[in-house]
């Protein structure tokens, strides 16, 4: 329980009264009523590189700035209608309470996370709510190369490209050197749009007349020259492929994970509040 206990007294630390001691334990640099300011509560505020003129400045200029917010403060509790400040002191208790319960759950989900989720979860999960997973735009599965316009050995790099067989990926990997960009890997999901910001000449208006399942299509521009092989296609509304949407799934699970973990946790603090009397309900009229 060692990371819980450091957020706990952290946590404490915070909650009593802030950086402003009420009674003077050490000899203050200034007081606004019986709040006081220490040396202390410059710490970390005013940077070692500083010049002792700019130091002083700017602890000026903290005291001054604590000193207006206390005065204010102390006004407000004298002038503010008795009905808003209980309001104010409510949200007070209320954000407190809800920090501090945050923190700790937070920290107990922290110590008991287990973040690995199986491929068979995973795979059953996508299988149960896959109709869900529909497409907001198109994914392209493709390989592709720029080469500068100047490159001497298009036709080749077409043909192999196009075949990409073992010895095809050897010649173009050996020459990719040449080439302004590549992307060889045509099992990936990659969204149109991103295949569009890559190939300038393709736009969103030509884009589903060369971004089709099968296709080759050579573009070029005064740029470069650009080569792809379309593979495959997935439209709008399709269901996505669950190599695009893991990372999505998995955190999803995840999550679940964490409430589920927490709705017991808050089931078994009642449940143990009441066999040990520490918590009762009255009847009322």
């Amino acid at each position: 329980m060692g990371a819980l206990m450091l957020v706990l007294l952290a946590l404490m630390a915070v909650g009593c009264e802030g950086f402003w001691n009420q009674e003077p334990e050490q000899t203050p640099l200034a007081r606004v009523g019986d709040h006081y300011f220490y040396q202390e509560d410059l710490e970390g505020l005013i940077g070692e590189d500083l010049s002792p003129q700019d130091s002083a400045a700017l602890a000026s200029s903290l005291i001054n700035t604590w000193a207006t917010r206390q005065l204010l403060m102390d006004k407000a509790r004298l002038n503010l209608p008795e009905s808003q400040l209980e309001e104010y002191e409510k949200l007070v208790a209320d954000y407190r309470t809800d920090l501090y319960t945050r923190a700790y759950k937070e920290a107990l989900v922290a110590e008991a996370a287990d973040t690995l989720i199986a491929e068979v979860q995973l795979r059953n999960f996508y299988e149960a709510e896959k109709d869900n997973f529909r497409l907001q735009e198109p994914l392209v599965q493709l390989r592709f190369v720029e080469l500068p316009r100047q490159f001497l050995n298009t036709d080749e790099v077409r043909e192999r490209l196009r075949r990409f067989e073992q010895q095809d990926l050897t010649y173009l990997d050996s020459v990719g050197v040449q080439f302004r960009k590549l992307h060889f890997n045509d099992s990936l999901w990659i969204q149109a749009s991103r295949v569009i910001d890559e190939i300038p000449p393709l736009t969103p208006e030509n884009a589903g007349e060369h971004l089709r399942k099968d296709h080759f299509f050579e573009l070029e521009d005064e740029s470069g020259v650009y080569l792809a092989e379309v593979v495959d296609v997935l439209e709008i509304n399709d269901i996505a492929p669950l190599s695009f949407i893991e990372p999505t799934l998995r955190q999803v699970l995840l999550n679940r994970r964490k409430m589920s973990y927490l709705d017991a946790l808050e089931r078994d603090l009642l449940k143990e509040a009441v066999q040990q009397k520490a918590f009762e309900t009255y009847e009322t009229n």
